[in-house]
């Protein structure tokens, strides 16, 4: 479930950096999307 979460919103920032279709929005949920990942990976 997480690998399709990171992997969607990997494509949402590439498609964002590509067509600058709301820039920052994109950035930030990325940023949580890595955060979320590391936590999960230290916790398991």
């Amino acid at each position: 479930m997480i690998w399709t979460i990171i992997g969607i919103l990997l494509l949402a920032w590439l498609l964002g950096f590509l067509f600058e279709i709301a820039g920052g929005l994109v950035h930030i949920l990325l940023v949580i999307a890595l955060i979320v990942f590391i936590v999960k990976m230290i916790r398991s």
